[in-house]
């Protein structure tokens, strides 16, 4: 199908499925896939190694300010894939622990923090044709993105998706405690000052409690024609 160069903005809760998603469409329709939600991680990841985050859980945001301006954090594509560089390693694995998942939240409410991965995603973005997904994409990061979607799902499913995520990669998640860390998560995203989880207006809402990941392309074709008036119809899959 012949989709013009737009940008599309991916929204929603934690655990909805937006990365894979994100990664489907632009596979099929030959888009550039970036995860904001992975650059978050990485300034994460980058804090926790640098000692800025203690044990109590506060953040030493002078120090983490005083170097975020140098972080390098990119995206490189490997035989189709997009992953998250932080300098020349390759740190996808490392930003995917149930302990960085635990650290993201606030990290991501910080003013500076958001600033520095909005310029990062802009630059990337340029010329259009990307999908993008995370939390306030179509409401703060690319207001005026061409289409917009915003993916919510069952709390329990969420979490039950996390944890069979978290053992398909060698990890030993405990249910109770991966649910607790999405509830926690839905709250700060939802009620952070800076950029709070919300549905742009203009948003198609995609609730996939109980959809297959064909199903989901299927309505993603089906938003996509009736937005942009195209007639064919053909998926690969």
């Amino acid at each position: 199908m012949n989709v013009p160069d737009i940008i599309i903005a991916v929204d929603g809760f934690s655990s909805t499925g937006k990365s894979t998603f994100a990664k489907m469409v632009a596979k099929e329709f030959g888009f550039l896939y970036l995860d904001s939600g992975a650059m978050y991680r990485g300034v994460t990841l980058f804090a926790m190694e640098s000692g800025f985050i203690a044990a109590d859980g506060s953040i030493d945001e002078p120090a983490l300010k005083a170097v975020i301006g140098t972080l390098d954090l990119h995206f490189r594509r490997d035989s189709g894939a997009t992953l998250l560089f932080l300098g020349e390693r390759c740190i996808e694995d490392q930003i995917r622990t149930l302990e960085v998942s635990s650290h993201v939240s606030p990290i991501s409410a910080i003013p500076f923090v958001r600033n520095f991965v909005d310029g990062k995603l802009h630059a990337f973005s340029e010329g259009g044709r990307v999908i993008m997904d995370g939390r306030d994409i179509g409401t703060t990061v690319f207001p005026n993105a061409e289409l917009k979607i915003f993916m919510t799902a069952d709390e329990n499913v969420r979490a039950q998706r996390r944890f069979d995520e978290m053992v398909s990669k060698g990890q030993n998640p405990v249910f109770e405690e991966v649910l607790a860390n999405l509830k926690e998560r839905d709250y700060i995203d939802s009620h952070r000052e800076a950029s709070p989880l919300s549905q742009a207006a203009d948003a198609f809402v995609m609730d996939n409690t109980h959809m297959t990941m064909h199903e989901e392309l299927v309505w993603a074709l089906g938003v996509i024609q009736g937005k942009f008036g195209i007639l064919e119809a053909a998926l690969s899959c």
